[in-house]
């Protein structure tokens, strides 16, 4: 398939006009390997492994269908700073802290890291405070039982390796739409997990509530399932 103008000029630096070359393919349309090999004429172990070195630089971001998608980085080095996503969550998230009175986060997948992207704190009281731009692993918590339960399969198995959960779990979580956890990503604090889809129905992001496991109690998602469903489904018409 031939590439645009601007995917056809060339350097004189091979590795760089490939991964250009890469970058133009999955960003000009959201494509899987086969797709991105032949839009880009490169052999299948090539793209790949450009596609993978972008995603890790955030140039790139693997979707829950398993395809390549232009990443947050693009958007940060071209100078735009407003985030549909975030912009949302400014009204959707302190509407769910003050239902539930506790700490609530927004994260989206990163590759195999989790990053919390907006938040909405109580006033007082004893809180697990999650700064924006925090990366946090995605082998513990109810984020990321959400995040890795609609991931790629190749996403699921490289970080299930290590997780203290398992692929039975992930089943579940996708089997009634949310996710908890108790003293998992750290000890004496309790969550609970929602997916955010987009417009095609993909899983985006995670909204979720945490705090003390003495407050929380040891089954968040009978308490606030609902809510959270609400704040996603309000997250997603925002979208």
């Amino acid at each position: 398939m031939r590439q645009d103008s601007a995917s056809e000029q060339q350097s004189g630096i091979g590795v760089l006009d490939k991964a250009v070359a890469v970058l133009h393919a999955a960003t000009g349309q959201p494509c899987g390997l086969a797709e991105l090999c032949e839009r880009t004429n490169l052999p299948r172990a090539t793209a790949h492994r450009l596609a993978v070195g972008l995603e890790v630089h955030r140039l790139l971001r693997r979707g829950a269908d398993g395809r390549w998608h232009a990443g947050a980085a693009l958007a940060e080095l071209a100078g735009e700073s407003v985030d549909p996503l975030v912009e949302a969550a400014h009204t959707a998230l302190p509407k769910l802290r003050d239902a539930t009175g506790e700490s609530v986060q927004l994260y989206r997948r990163d590759g195999t890291v989790r990053v919390c992207i907006a938040t909405a704190e109580p006033p007082s009281g004893l809180r697990d405070t999650v700064p924006v731009g925090s990366r946090l692993p995605m082998t513990a918590g109810s984020g990321a039982k959400i995040l890795l339960a609609w991931a790629d399969s190749n996403t699921q198995r490289t970080i299930l390796a290590d997780a203290v959960y398992g692929e039975r779990t992930l089943l579940e979580v996708r089997r009634r739409g949310w996710a908890h956890s108790i003293a998992e990503r750290e000890p004496g604090v309790a969550s609970v997990s929602a997916p955010v889809r987009d417009e095609s129905g993909a899983v985006v992001a995670a909204v979720s509530v945490s705090g003390p496991v003495d407050r929380i109690g040891r089954k968040p998602g009978a308490r606030w399932a609902t809510d959270l469903r609400a704040a996603a489904a309000s997250l997603q018409e925002h979208l």
